[in-house]
């Protein structure tokens, strides 16, 4: 999935949603401008704070910035769209107008996504695929932005949890085809840790071929993830190296964009793996 950055100045104009699909895997640095982040805690709540961490990832090697103003983190307190967006706000204006790299927006109200395109933006990052908002779908295909749909359910399935992602994925993928947005322009995200149980988010990483193979570009997104820490055991701030062997094992798989906070490693990481597969006798 090509996507320009400051090395391609095909990066132009106004419709810039299409990124097609490309051999090296690309790296989209989280930024959260939210008091409540699991992650980070805070630390980038402060608009200076968040614009120098975001050059500083892209200093680090990032392909796309990822800007959210509102916390997924299990039992976050949501937040109303004129708060979201009043934290966004100097960020998206800040890095629109100077960054030369893809700016995406993490967010479920159509609303925020609306302003955010119209100031610039090229990708919505929606973790509940068009449900929480019923405009958001038809704004993103009128919008010709890239959209990220990701899977995502408010409890558990009890069972057949890898069947019911790649059904439940299908029909995400009807309906935003249905709501008019061009199939270049989707991508899918199948939602690690969000709606399904720890040996499902397990299964649905080892299943990640059969996921890639649906056909759309594929954002993986496990970045300091509970997945990680209760696999190892692990607090927040020691769960790299669990984060970098999924991301391994993503690249492998064939996913086209992988979310993390820690780029300046997951880049390494992701040439390593790609130079091995990559080579030939």
């Amino acid at each position: 999935m090509k996507l320009p950055t400051d090395r391609d100045p095909g990066w132009q104009g106004r419709d810039k949603g299409t990124h097609n699909v490309q051999k090296r895997t690309l790296v989209m640095g989280i930024v959260n401008v939210t008091p409540d982040s699991f992650s980070d805690g805070g630390s980038f709540a402060n608009p200076a704070a968040a614009i120098s961490h975001a050059y500083q990832l892209i200093e680090d090697g990032a392909d796309i910035l990822d800007i959210g103003g509102e916390s997924t983190r299990p039992g976050h307190q949501p937040v109303p769209w004129d708060e979201e967006w009043a934290r966004v706000l100097p960020v998206l204006k800040e890095l629109t107008t100077n960054c030369k790299i893809p700016i995406s927006l993490d967010t479920t109200k159509a609303r925020v996504a609306d302003k955010a395109i119209r100031l610039g933006v090229t990708i919505i990052n929606d973790i509940w695929g068009g449900q929480a908002d019923p405009d958001m779908l038809p704004l993103a295909a009128d919008a010709k932005c890239t959209y990220v749909w990701m899977h995502n359910r408010h409890e558990p399935v009890s069972s057949e949890g890898f069947t019911n992602l790649m059904q439940e994925t299908m029909q995400g993928i009807e309906q935003c085809l249905g709501a008019g947005i061009d199939k270049a322009r989707l991508w899918l995200d199948p939602g690690i840790g969000f709606g399904k149980t720890h040996v499902q988010n397990l299964t649905a990483l080892r299943r990640l071929p059969e996921y890639c193979a649906l056909g759309y570009p594929v954002l993986l997104g496990t970045s300091r993830k509970r997945v990680v820490g209760r696999t190892l055991d692990l607090p927040v701030s020691e769960r790299l190296e669990g984060s970098l062997a999924t991301v391994s094992y993503g690249v492998m798989s064939g996913i086209d964009v992988v979310r993390v906070h820690d780029v300046k490693e997951t880049v390494r990481t992701c040439r390593m793996i790609e130079a091995i597969l990559g080579a030939e006798e």
